[in-house]
């Protein structure tokens, strides 16, 4: 069960993976010792799957942000884990949804210019029948971020 401590931890943490355990345990009003004890504790209980670093899209050459959107007439286990197959080799695409409703899944695609999309289109489609795709293209980030609420967490 986390207490509110956990949570304060957990929250800085997704800001800023990088933040020293003095620090951290100073923001949270703990010992260093006390405070990295539950972080272990955090990571122990899986609260914590990973600590990565988030790079800047721009100085990385991928500003654009598409997202497609795809049909497919296919639905059994075989498809689904060719699927998975696919798209894991593509390094563009960042994130992947099954759906419900009228599309099936939807992909979030990082590109350097919305013209490289093809590029991606046809490597998908070259591998795996699809029934539709169709694409929008995100002009304006208006929220971010990988961090989730912390106070639904037992």
């Amino acid at each position: 069960m986390l207490d509110e401590r956990d949570r304060r931890i957990l929250e800085f943490l997704q800001a800023d993976a990088g933040i020293s355990v003095t620090d951290l345990a100073t923001r949270v009003a703990l010992s260093v010792s006390a405070c990295s004890r539950r972080i272990q504790r955090l990571e122990e209980s899986g609260h914590i799957a990973r600590r990565i670093v988030v790079l800047d899209r721009e100085k990385m050459g991928v500003p654009t942000t598409v997202f497609a959107l795809i049909k497919t007439a296919h639905h059994s286990d075989e498809w689904i884990d060719k699927f998975r197959r696919v798209i894991a080799d593509i390094p563009e695409i960042v994130e992947a949804h099954r759906l419900t409703g009228n599309q099936d899944y939807v992909l979030k695609i990082v590109l350097p210019r919305v013209e490289h999309y093809d590029v991606i289109y046809k490597q998908i489609v070259r591998k795996i029948e699809l029934f539709d795709v169709s694409a929008s293209i995100s002009m304006e980030l208006l929220k971010g971020g990988s961090s989730i609420p912390v106070g639904y967490a037992v």
